[in-house]
């Protein structure tokens, strides 16, 4: 078994639409924005992540900056492919004599249909991968936040990425109900990019919405410990000329409303479908709230006064997925009745 895991690498990948996370060895070793660049006339991959994402909204016309995942799913093969296995390069610094096969667990959304699996798999298995599993997401992040999955007990788990949210009920090693929508962090973003279309006329790009997301963001129009306003520069879409405003928090909570209510009708819509046993194992338990979309201000409050059930945001929500499909790497036997 020895000589067997020194010629298998082993890794756990949360694809995420937002950010792509590998595990290797229990240790986060890429953490990168989920985004290739590549040169329109040779095909040839310029850049991937963090680097990729710094030439995003300013390329030129040879240079093309693709985001392979859409809604949580692949939507171009082979720049999904490229990514992949460049991700897996930047874990290999060093040029090994051989390369070895590798086997990984690719968590997937619970939403996911059969043709969005075989996409996941193939790319996986050109960019190397020679065992490749797959975990559905809701069920990721339970065991990353330490929840026992196999308890014949009830847990909710809301997990809003970047293009998908997961809302589903685990209870022995089971989905009991869940549904996956397509309101996540990227709507988010677009919604704060037609709120300043409109509102302000000022035209912004996809990594402007994205910072005031994450400065300003709030789902609630009145917080304990507000931020402090965040300036936005952009041209003014009538006269072009460059026109600065600030942004305050109460206006993105009030852009997002819409968005947020789509979540909350969509976490109500699982808890109707929940045998009554394990309702009421969620309601003494608590919600559990991981995604990036999980670090919003005020989420867990708002949805807390609207459900009537708490959330509990994770402790590393960011990584909670991830780290769910590390543990399901290392202990593939016990949890192969979760892969696909």
């Amino acid at each position: 078994m020895g000589l067997f895991s020194f010629f298998t690498q082993e890794l756990a990948i949360d694809l995420g639409t937002a950010n792509t996370i590998i595990i290797h060895n229990d240790k986060i070793v890429v953490d990168e924005p989920s985004i290739v660049a590549i040169d329109q006339v040779s095909g040839k991959l310029l850049a991937i992540g963090k680097q990729a994402r710094q030439m995003h909204g300013k390329t030129h016309i040879n240079i093309r900056t693709i985001r392979p995942l859409k809604d949580g799913v692949i939507a171009d093969f082979n720049a999904a492919e490229q990514m992949i296995r460049g991700m897996i390069k930047m874990i290999n610094k060093k040029t090994p004599l051989f390369a070895p096969s590798l086997r990984m667990v690719v968590c997937i959304p619970s939403g996911s249909t059969e043709v969005e699996m075989r996409a996941v798999r193939d790319s996986s298995e050109h960019a190397g991968g020679r065992d490749v599993y797959m975990i559905y997401e809701p069920m990721a992040a339970a065991i990353g936040m330490g929840i026992d999955v196999e308890e014949p007990k009830g847990s909710m788990v809301v997990d809003i990425g970047g293009g998908t949210t997961e809302v589903a009920v685990i209870a022995l090693g089971g989905i009991v109900s869940n549904k996956s929508i397509r309101i996540a962090g990227d709507a988010f973003t677009a919604d704060i990019q037609a709120y300043m279309r409109h509102q302000h006329n000022i035209k912004i790009g996809e990594r402007t919405a994205e910072e005031i997301k994450i400065n300003v963001g709030s789902c609630l129009a009145e917080l304990e410990n507000p931020p402090e306003d965040y300036l936005v520069r952009g041209p003014n879409l009538m006269t072009a000329m460059p026109v600065e405003i600030p942004v305050s928090y109460q206006e993105i909570a009030h852009c997002l409303d819409k968005s947020i209510s789509k979540v909350e009708t969509a976490i109500l819509g699982v808890l109707e479908q929940t045998p009554p046993e394990l309702y009421a194992d969620v309601v003494n338990e608590g919600i559990h709230l991981a995604g990036g979309g999980g670090l919003m201000r005020g989420l867990d409050k708002r949805l807390t006064d609207k459900i009537g059930i708490p959330f509990h945001v994770a402790e590393d929500p960011l990584h909670a997925v991830a780290r769910g499909t590390g543990i399901a790497l290392k202990n593939v036997e016990r949890f192969s009745f979760l892969m696909r």
